[in-house]
């Protein structure tokens, strides 16, 4: 992927912890590294295609100065927020933020942070058997797209499936989203489980009735197994209710740990259940 880089921008801000820099202000030093694709722009000289890096300097200071923060950290935070969402076409960005005059009683060249963020792609399954089975589903969509770091693709049609595992309940209504975030696997999966609590999701029955049901299927072709998140999904590739749908939207995608395409994983499972 190619590059575009902006290198030592200086900005006079208000950041830090003590009163005297919050007061007087000071120096800071941005450098950004931009992960994009530059062809279409180099074969046809369309400037849309690319990165205006002037109005990128200028609303990199705007957004950087906007707010007094007690952390570098957050400052550089945002300025790769600002960078990753008003300018689609960058993939990933690195923010490299100094701080020269930093007040530590030492002689130092700068006191430095540095962030890498980007746009993720993530899967995921959804599904409710309890109530108004597709209100739930739509209401379940509209909040995760009402998150500013997240933005929902596509979603598959909604599908009726038997109850899996505890059979005795009503059937499901699944479907399948591919979503575009800048949350890594953890920070998606709190959002998605603050998604279920505040719709009132009980978890009494394992496999049980559920008013709406969200799982991480597949994160970009991240293999991770920690306390809060599994992916991909374990057993996924048993469950019919998950794979018809994912078919639907990503039929094509290769699962990273058993090799083989989404929709070989649905013929499987079908072949099976003859």
């Amino acid at each position: 992927m190619d590059k575009i880089y902006l290198k030592n921008v200086e900005i006079f801000a208000n950041h830090g912890v003590f009163k005297e820099e919050k007061t007087l202000g000071q120096k800071f030093i941005l450098d950004l590294e931009l992960t994009l694709s530059l062809e279409e722009a180099g074969r046809t000289g369309d400037l849309t295609r690319s990165v205006h890096y002037g109005e990128l300097c200028h609303g990199i200071e705007k957004e950087f100065v906007k707010e007094s923060y007690d952390l570098i950290e957050t400052a550089a935070q945002k300025v790769a927020e600002f960078t990753l969402y008003n300018y689609p076409l960058v993939k990933e960005v690195k923010v490299t933020l100094k701080k020269p005059w930093a007040p530590i009683g030492r002689h130092l060249d700068y006191a430095a942070v540095q962030i890498e963020r980007g746009w993720h792609e993530a899967y995921l399954s959804i599904g409710s058997n309890i109530g108004n089975k597709e209100e739930n589903l739509h209401r379940a969509i509209e909040l995760i797209n009402s998150y500013k770091e997240i933005e929902v693709e596509k979603v598959s049609s909604f599908l009726v499936t038997e109850p899996w595992g505890y059979l005795d309940q009503e059937k499901f209504v699944n479907a399948a989203l591919k979503l575009k975030t800048i949350l890594s696997p953890q920070e998606l999966m709190k959002v998605l489980l603050d998604i279920e609590q505040e719709m009132k999701r009980e978890r009494i029955i394992k496999w049980g009735p559920r008013i709406i049901d969200l799982d991480i299927i597949f994160y970009d072709n991240l293999v991770l197994e920690d306390e809060l998140v599994t992916v991909p999904h374990p057993r996924m590739e048993e469950r019919e209710f998950v794979l018809k749908p994912l078919s639907e939207i990503c039929g094509n995608k290769v699962h990273p740990l058993l090799k083989k395409r989404v929709f070989r994983l649905l013929e499987d499972i079908e072949k099976e259940n003859c």
